[in-house]
């Protein structure tokens, strides 16, 4: 069984071999590891089972400029998320930015319809992309496309999070144009990537808070569910085995069963500061796998070497038990993790990670 047949095993709950992990280094993380070990690529040193096929690089050059003529100061794309005019003003702190947000000022539904949206859907962009995805996966690597920041949170980064939120009482018409102009891209884009023949799809929007959801659970199941599940239903009525991943920080326990019922496979990242990973497996185990469950607000930057391998040790144990584990951090490892940290994250997966 080569690594993209044990993680989709694992994934799928069917009997993999061993529990597969993966993890993200902040920019001076890899400056780290690369004086450790001579280079700056680690998912190929430590040969990560999945690898990312990504778009082909735009051609088209939007000017976004006159979205923020009344922002003082130097403004650059933002690093994350450059094509869709969301600029940013560099933070005093490592690679953080503040997001600055180029619909903050639009008052009609006319202003998004002559928004110079990127061209995500252009046929030159998918060129030679399931050749790519043949090649990994002759390699022997799962392949996923990353399209995170699904809707909502796509939705509030040109928007601004406070007249968003507003905007489904105050204005929900403009909120149900920006949010349907946002899914038609991402429906176009699910159906390309399921064409492309990806193993994994990976969603999601961050609707949570640590303790609880932003919204009204059934204002979500009105607005974000029936055009998650359209764009999910599109890639899934094109290849059946998608697995379908869905990133959601903080407690969205209440939506859970919600996203299982619209054919999400595997949510992440599970943040044991927010929800209880051992618990969620008892209620979705047989449904549902998880990726992620190691704490980077807690356990990754403040636990001991020895606390850091126990609770790997029972998360592969436990949560791990018959598959549905990718074991990982919750998010990217920041600057404040020590390196002796990863390497007992590391250490443990080694020592109990096989079946």
């Amino acid at each position: 069984m080569n690594k993209r047949e044990n993680m989709l095993r694992a994934l799928r709950r069917d009997n993999p071999e061993s529990v597969p992990f993966d993890f993200e280094l902040c920019p001076s993380q890899i400056e780290n590891f690369e004086k450790r070990n001579g280079t700056r690529n680690y998912r190929e040193y430590f040969d990560f089972p999945m690898r990312y096929v990504e778009m082909n690089p735009t051609k088209q050059i939007n000017d976004y400029s006159k979205y923020y003529q009344d922002v003082e100061g130097p403004i650059e794309p933002l690093e994350w998320n450059p094509e869709w005019g969301v600029m940013g003003k560099r933070g005093s702190i490592a690679h953080f930015q503040e997001m600055l947000h180029p619909m903050r000022n639009f008052t009609s539904i006319q202003e998004i319809e002559e928004y110079p949206f990127p061209d995500m859907t252009a046929d030159y962009r998918w060129e030679g992309l399931k050749e790519k995805n043949q090649e990994l996966i002759a390699q022997g690597y799962a392949t996923g496309a990353f399209m995170e920041m699904t809707i909502f949170e796509l939705c509030w980064y040109l928007r601004g999070m406070e007249d968003f939120m507003m905007d489904f009482y105050a204005d929900p018409e403009f909120n149900d144009a920006l949010m349907d102009k946002i899914t038609d891209i991402r429906v176009e884009m699910a159906r390309r990537w399921a064409e492309v023949g990806v193993d994994i799809l990976m969603l999601g929007d961050d609707v949570s808070t640590q303790e609880d959801m932003m919204m009204a659970p059934d204002l979500w199941r009105k607005t974000l569910k029936p055009r998650m599940a359209k764009i999910i239903k599109t890639a899934k009525d094109i290849k059946p085995d998608l697995l379908v991943f869905y990133h959601g920080d903080g407690n969205l326990e209440r939506i859970i069963p919600d996203l299982i019922e619209i054919g999400v496979d595997v949510l992440n990242p599970v943040q044991p500061e927010c929800v209880d990973p051992f618990k969620l497996k008892k209620l979705y185990g047989d449904r549902l796998s998880f990726w992620g469950c190691v704490g980077t607000q807690t356990t990754m930057p403040f636990g001991t070497k020895d606390e850091i391998f126990d609770i790997c040790k029972r998360l592969i144990c436990e949560v791990g038990k018959g598959g549905g584990l990718l074991l990982a951090p919750t998010h990217t490892l920041e600057p404040e993790v020590p390196y002796e940290n990863i390497e007992a994250y590391l250490k443990a997966v080694e020592m109990y990670g096989k079946y």
